[in-house]
């Protein structure tokens, strides 16, 4: 019971740390402006006049359309739909027999991801005052749109037919995609920059600073993390002194 009781705990710690997470985040957001893009390239040319050229840096939020990059769109590899990022899944679903407790042979079923990509290629984000350039960094987005889900039954297994080791049996492929369309409205807290030139928002060079790309408005995020925060906090406070009474009662 003791050892349960152990685990417990450590869920406990886990919960508290992921509402230490969410707050900071939450926190992060009420703290960063909100800057139209004009008055970055204000700021930047000012510190260009007075010979600092790349040194600009300002993390604050920024909120417009996706622009697709110089080059174009892209296209979602299974959908086809034009866009400035996609995410594209393909999970192996197959079934596996197991012993249970009686020693009895029984089947379940398993899902195993095969791919998952994402595209890399930057964007760009535009609102009334000007244009600015995204650097996603491999960040998938919150809430982007889902394209794309199609369950394909049968397939092969690793060992190139319908059953494989162990008489598992392949069940089919499940390919889902989801995607940022060119003039999708984006709120994004992260680092802008003059690295390369050209104003670009992208992920903050401290790791203690977060990188959000949201579908969702700020006032959104910042409802849906108090709501994440209380129920972590709570929850892990919950499992863990269910989990140190276990260990007591386990000891005594």
């Amino acid at each position: 019971m003791w050892i349960v009781g152990l685990v417990l705990v450590a869920l406990g710690v886990a919960g508290f740390l992921m509402a230490q997470r969410t707050r900071a985040r939450r926190h992060a957001m009420i703290a960063a402006e909100t800057l139209p893009i004009a008055e970055l390239e204000e700021h930047r040319r000012t510190l260009a006049d007075l010979g600092t050229v790349g040194g600009f840096r300002k993390v604050c939020e920024v909120v417009g359309a996706a622009h697709p990059h110089p080059d174009g769109p892209l296209r979602a590899p299974q959908s086809g739909v034009e866009c400035v990022w996609y995410r594209q899944t393909v999970v192996h679903k197959y079934s596996e027999q197991y012993r249970d407790s009686d020693g009895d042979w029984r089947r379940r079923e398993q899902n195993d991801t095969v791919l998952d990509d994402t595209s890399r290629q930057g964007y760009a984000l535009v609102d009334d005052s000007g244009i600015i350039g995204v650097d996603p960094n491999g960040v998938a987005p919150d809430r982007p749109e889902k394209v794309h889900e199609n369950f394909v039954p049968g397939g092969q297994g690793p060992s190139g037919g319908g059953f494989f080791s162990g008489g598992s049996q392949s069940l089919g492929m499940t390919y889902t995609e989801w995607v940022i369309r060119p003039g999708q409205q984006l709120y994004i807290l992260g680092e802008v920059h003059d690295r390369i030139g050209p104003l670009v928002i992208g992920k903050p060079e401290s790791s203690s600073e977060p990188f959000i790309v949201s579908t969702r408005s700020e006032e959104e995020l910042k409802a849906s993390a108090a709501g994440a925060q209380r129920w972590w906090a709570w929850g892990g406070s919950a499992v863990a002194v269910l989990g140190i009474v276990l260990v007591v009662v386990g000891l005594l």
